[in-house]
């Protein structure tokens, strides 16, 4: 089109005298038309300027644009806010009095400038020198109030954390281009950089403090390695707390280690114990075993020559009530030879189909993030079925055994966890167990709580139940009778279960109160009984 129109310009119209009217008219209507295009490109170009500029330029008046929206709790308490602060800036090219703003700089920043300092920044020849990043309001208002010619604020937003460490791993950080690297920060960065509504999350940052301050405790009492804490809602799968202990301050995140960074409850993997009885005995159930075992012995596992491939037995302290048990009471007194006899009795394949159902087989890929995959045992004969029953050998995250045991007692419904606010409603999720056994599972849970090694988790004025595990860890592949793993894992109320609650000790130590044990009837089982007699007022406000 232009090419055309300075064609008409250069040579105009070859004819009549209306032709050379015509093409004056031309002439004028061309011209007109480039300086409409040219100030139509200027004015772009300043509106663009002016609108990627919006925040910086408006910071002087207090009128700012949020570059990124704030987290929320699900109660509106907030998580991460962009803060408005600045950095003062020196422009000595554009300096008309040099001593004024070297006694301006001195005023400002006393404990950094001298005088004399001051002065030699000024009189440098550096045409753009950053005098202070991230100076305090008081630093910034001396500036300002000074309104000297080439000293200046540049106005900048920064991501603050008010809870610092309690929600490092979830809410995670931003990097210096203000783009989320971690935790919610990460997986929700798109909303947060498109929108100024708040991003409300599912957890409770007051429930959240409870369990950090328990665990945090509870580390330094049983000197534990690291601790985890989860509780979720059993209907509509929202987490209401997630505690990775040890963590890291989200604003400083190079004053810790960097392994503090791994978010235990999902890249975490462990042989979770007698917690995995809950699923042997829903096994047993669905398959009509209904008879007693012998448990007064160890169980010998044979091979096919005849010989002993493995002997399965309790701790020592384990004394049944009577030689013979049911599954239930099993599962009850949590007893190991009694377990392995059930796996074996299961038909072939049954382990196998049903901790596929429970999704041990794979990676979780979460709203919140990806799970490490579960480590399944290389073949399944009789020792390897036989042990898992009693969760040693086969090892799964924390967030996998939460779900898991979620769907066994909440009607059979396996949820998947969300991080996001919901409202109660009909439980969405896949059916992977009758409602019937479920609420067998959960009688025999609230028997556990009562009566034996989940007695420390009670709680007056409420129905809990309850199953504990002690899992041993290896050490160059033997077992290291000084290294174990502890969990409890409890349901609330038993009747209609409401919350599913998950807290593990790695590798705690004996007490002078423990009498030197180490299992979770002595430290995961009395931490959860104090998370839980803290929350419960919270939760059912």
């Amino acid at each position: 089109m232009f090419e055309v129109g300075k064609d008409i310009f250069k040579h105009g119209f070859i004819g009549t005298m209306g032709d050379r009217i015509g093409r004056q008219r031309l002439r004028i209507i061309y011209i007109c038309f480039v300086c409409a295009f040219a100030l139509f490109v200027g004015r772009t170009l300043y509106l663009g300027i002016q609108g990627t500029d919006r925040a910086r330029l408006a910071g002087a008046d207090g009128a700012w644009t949020v570059q990124r929206a704030d987290i929320v709790d699900r109660n509106g308490d907030i998580l991460a806010k962009n803060i408005m602060s600045g950095h003062i800036i020196l422009r000595n090219s554009v300096v008309e009095d040099r001593d004024a703003v070297a006694a301006t700089i001195h005023q400002a920043l006393p404990y950094e400038y001298t005088l004399a300092q001051a002065l030699e920044l000024v009189n440098s020849g550096r045409r753009f020198i950053y005098v202070k990043k991230y100076a305090s309001d008081a630093a910034r208002q001396i500036v300002e109030d000074a309104s000297l010619v080439g000293l200046e604020i540049e106005p900048v937003q920064t991501r603050r954390y008010p809870k610092r460490r309690l929600f490092s791993h979830v809410v995670g950080f931003v990097g210096s281009d203000g783009r989320g690297l971690e935790g919610a920060e990460r997986i929700y960065d798109e909303y947060l950089r498109e929108n100024t509504d708040p991003l409300q999350l599912s957890l409770d940052a007051r429930i959240q403090s409870v369990f950090y301050e328990q665990l945090s405790m509870a580390m330094q009492k049983y000197q534990a390695k690291s601790a985890i804490g989860l509780l979720m809602n059993s209907r509509t799968g929202e987490m209401i707390a997630m505690v990775s202990l040890p963590d890291f301050d989200p604003e400083n995140i190079e004053l810790d280690p960097a392994r503090n960074r791994m978010f235990m409850p999902l890249r975490g993997v462990f042989e979770m114990g007698s917690i995995f009885k809950i699923f042997n005995t829903a096994m047993a159930m669905e398959n009509g075993i209904d008879k007693e075992y012998y448990v007064a012995e160890p169980f010998k596992i044979m091979d096919k020559f005849g010989r002993t491939a493995a002997t399965i037995t309790d701790i020592s302290s384990f004394k049944p009530v009577r030689p013979n048990l049911t599954i239930e009471e099993i599962m009850l007194y949590s007893c190991n030879v009694g377990s392995a006899q059930i796996a074996l009795d299961l038909p072939d394949g049954t382990q196998y189909e049903f901790f596929h159902r429970m999704h041990f087989d794979d990676a979780l890929d979460l709203e919140f993030g990806r799970t490490e995959r579960p480590l399944m045992p290389t073949q399944w004969g009789p020792v390897e079925r036989a042990t898992m029953s009693y969760g040693h050998g086969i090892s799964v995250s924390p967030m996998h055994l939460l779900l898991a045991v979620n769907a066994m007692t909440n009607g059979g419904i396996y949820i998947y966890p969300t991080l996001m606010k919901r409202s109660v409603g009909v439980v969405q999720g896949e059916r992977v167990l009758s409602d019937e056994i479920s609420e067998r599972l959960r009688t025999i849970m609230f028997h556990v709580a009562e009566e034996t090694s989940g007695r420390q988790a009670r709680i007056a004025g409420i129905q809990i139940g309850g199953k504990t595990a002690t899992a041993v860890k290896y050490t160059n592949g033997r077992v290291d009778r000084k290294r174990n793993l502890t969990a409890f894992v409890g349901i609330f109320p038993v009747s209609a279960p409401q919350y599913t609650i998950l807290v593990i000790l790695d590798e705690p130590q004996g007490t002078k109160e423990s009498f030197g044990w180490r299992t979770a009837a002595w430290n995961a089982v009395p931490t959860t009984g104090k998370i839980l007699d803290s929350i419960l007022p919270l939760l059912f406000e």
